[in-house]
């Protein structure tokens, strides 16, 4: 059976936790440590394990999630390097930490896989960016894109990529929320029920992704394909682009990945 231990127990630590424990296809005992109880006793109504330490948590485990922010992940590493050995995958989701920068924490050579996942996860729809160290095996690797394979799809992609794809699968739910706040926003100022808005944009994102994803036309034609010549839709699309979005989304994903850069410092 294998042991998959968790150091943090918050929303991304519990969306993995939850998908392994749904999927038929994985045999794993639970394990986590968190500082915040209450974490833990959700955790445990999925099955999961409580530990009384980071450390502790390490030594029952042989995949270990950091799941915690960034900021915390000096102490955390601090607490658990005397119980890393040789065999210990170390499973990172902090934003800009590389894997050079576990290992000289812990132990040099260390197994670790980073990972870039988002919230979508918790509805078992994630879309997650992995890469990993060159002392992990394809054997263990396998055993991580398993579980995010159970929680959604996955891509892997080169390390030096990591903080560049920040934007684009881990941030990114957050900046088609506020996409979507602006027209529910638009529908309430002319009179449409919110909850009517929200059902109908809603659906045309997930619809639209699904075009983007299954259809096997470009971006281009799809935009083309909904645009009647002096229509409503090219009446909105020249608003968009006399307000340049195009700019602001390369902005918004620049100032993403600097701050991912900072974060790895």
């Amino acid at each position: 059976m294998t042991k998959i231990g968790f150091i943090g127990a918050g929303n991304m630590g519990y969306a993995i936790m939850k998908g392994i424990s749904g999927s038929k296809d994985i045999e794993a005992e639970l394990y986590a440590y968190d500082t915040y109880a209450p974490a833990l006793e959700r955790a445990a109504e999925i099955g999961v394990n409580a530990c009384g330490s980071a450390a502790e948590t390490v030594e029952k485990c042989k995949y270990v999630f950091l799941a915690v922010k960034p900021q915390q992940l000096d102490e955390v590493l601090a607490d658990i390097a005397e119980a890393v050995t040789a065999d210990t995958v170390i499973v990172s989701i902090c934003a800009g930490i590389t894997d050079d920068y576990i290992a000289s924490k812990t132990i040099a050579g260390a197994k670790v896989v980073l990972v870039m996942p988002n919230t979508p996860l918790l509805l078992g729809e994630g879309a997650t960016a992995l890469s990993h160290s060159e002392s992990v095996t394809k054997e263990e690797f396998a055993v991580i894109c398993g579980i995010f394979g159970c929680c959604g799809v996955y891509a892997v992609i080169p390390k030096d990529k990591m903080k560049e794809i920040i934007a684009i699968n881990g941030s990114s739910p957050a900046f088609i929320y506020l996409y979507a706040e602006s027209f529910i926003k638009y529908a309430k100022s002319v009179g449409i029920d919110e909850e009517v808005a929200k059902k109908l944009f809603a659906k045309s994102l997930i619809g639209s992704a699904k075009m983007i994803t299954d259809s096997g036309n470009t971006i281009e034609k799809l935009i083309e394909m909904v645009s009647s010549k002096g229509g409503t839709t090219i009446a909105g699309l020249e608003k968009l682009r006399e307000g340049d979005l195009d700019e602001a989304v390369q902005n918004c994903c620049k100032a993403c990945t600097a701050r991912a850069y900072e974060l790895s410092k």
